[in-house]
């Protein structure tokens, strides 16, 4: 394929040199003339294992050169990758400056050229940032509608400085966000040789998937550092700890627990969260990262109350209230607090769990149930039926699979707000509200 790359800084120059050694044609596109030279000449303008030699020999092949000719690299390629750069401002948002200029450019540059031209930014933009900033730009300055006139899609790289060239080639995952089936078809024919998943989505989630990555990476260092630091005061090396917790790839460093949802809960997790946090402090060591866990989940309780608050009914039916499913334990639910919440600010509510029925009669959380509160154990019914009959909100506290056909059964005026996404339908839209979704 013939591409064309806008930004020859640390990501357009290993994607330039990467891309022409698989075979493509490459034209790097950069303002500032020395750049544009360094790459004619056969040297790398960044410092990072591998690209030297790689960019030597694209440029004696033939498959790589430089311009500063914005038209000249359009009409000659097929594709075009934004590589520019996204500074922070002072007030901690994005410098879209380079975006927009760029941006300007390849439309007016595709609004002189024949034929579908494909848009790519690989730069790191918030969500929102390609549907709010890139397409528009791009539509004005071309005269041409994307997804008709030209292509747009927003591929988020995965490099790691330092070991960008091996990352190029070995990606975790590679993510194509797409306007049009076509673009994102001919984008996923570059990176058909490479042995990583290939996930194509809609253009937001590509954007916010980069970001997700990022912040993650950034709280695993913070994380791991705070561990460390009470580690250290009580007499234990870090690294032994983090060590055993990163063997851990069943819990700690997997999928779980890293669906979006409700509070967490139970007897476990808010009871050690607040015994590190004591035992931090109490040691005179700063865990900002630990001490905001608890602080965090209470804003989540929060919002699933005004979510419920916000439908506008007195009737609540609650269905599961322990704190997950398969589960009578309701220490520390986060539903259990929601529900003297909304009984505090005078709602009507009836609630079914089948564990905490039998729990009532015989399990061991009976005498929490009956002494602690006895109040909610009054609000208890026997059925979903009992529920459905009176809730106009319908709100699914737990995962339990009996909840998966209540959507389907909702009459005209009840709504449901789900915390644990029961459901991946969403046919009622306007009559479920998913808390993170």
């Amino acid at each position: 394929m013939k591409i064309s790359i806008f930004g020859l800084g640390y990501v357009g120059a290993v994607s330039a040199g990467c891309l022409a050694k698989e075979g493509h044609t490459v034209i790097g596109v950069d303002p500032y003339q020395p750049k544009v030279d360094l790459i004619n000449s056969g040297q790398t303008p960044v410092i990072e294992d591998e690209i030297g030699a790689i960019v030597s020999d694209a440029v004696k092949s033939g498959a790589l050169r430089a311009t500063v000719d914005v038209q000249d690299a359009v009409n000659n390629s097929d594709m075009s990758f934004i590589c520019v750069g996204t500074p922070s401002l002072l007030n901690g948002g994005l410098d879209l400056k380079y975006v927009r200029g760029v941006c300007e450019q390849i439309g007016e540059a595709i609004k002189q050229k024949d034929g579908f031209h494909v848009v790519v930014a690989r730069s790191t933009m918030l969500p929102g940032t390609m549907s709010d900033v890139v397409i528009p730009t791009l539509e004005e300055a071309s005269g041409k509608k994307a997804g008709i006139g030209f292509g747009v899609c927003n591929n988020p790289e995965f490099l790691r400085e330092g070991t960008a060239v091996y990352d190029f080639y070995h990606p975790p995952k590679t993510v194509i966000g797409e306007t049009d089936a076509k673009s994102g078809d001919l984008l996923a024919s570059i990176y058909e040789k490479l042995d990583a998943p290939l996930i194509k989505t809609d253009v937001r989630t590509a954007e916010m998937v980069k970001y997700s990555d990022n912040v993650w990476h950034a709280l695993k260092v913070g994380f791991a550092n705070e561990i460390g630091n009470i580690s250290k005061a009580v007499g234990i090396d870090g690294h032994a700890v983090m060590d055993i917790f990163c063997q851990d790839t069943k819990l700690n460093l997997s999928p779980y627990y890293m669906k979006p949802g409700f509070a967490f809960g139970g007897s476990c997790l808010p009871k050690d969260v607040r015994a590190l946090t004591y035992k931090a402090h109490s040691l005179d060591v700063n865990v900002p990262i630990l001490d905001s866990i608890m602080i965090s989940n209470k804003y989540q309780v929060e919002k699933g109350l005004n979510m419920i608050t916000e439908k506008g009914n007195k009737q609540i039916g609650i269905l599961g209230f322990s704190f997950k499913a398969g589960t009578d334990d309701l220490r520390e639910s986060p539903i259990v607090e929601l529900i003297e919440r909304l009984l505090g600010k005078g709602y009507d509510l009836k609630l079914y769990d089948k564990n905490v029925n039998l729990a009532k009669l015989v399990g061991a959380n009976r005498d929490y149930i009956m002494n602690q509160i006895p109040h909610i154990s009054k609000l208890m019914v026997s059925s979903i039926d009992d529920v459905l009959a009176h809730g106009r909100t319908i709100v699914i506290g737990n995962g339990d699979k009996q909840f998966t056909s209540v959507l389907d059964r909702l009459k005209d005026d009840q709504v449901i707000v789900d915390l644990v996404r029961i459901t991946q339908d969403r046919s009622k839209e306007g009559r479920y509200d998913g808390i993170c979704w």
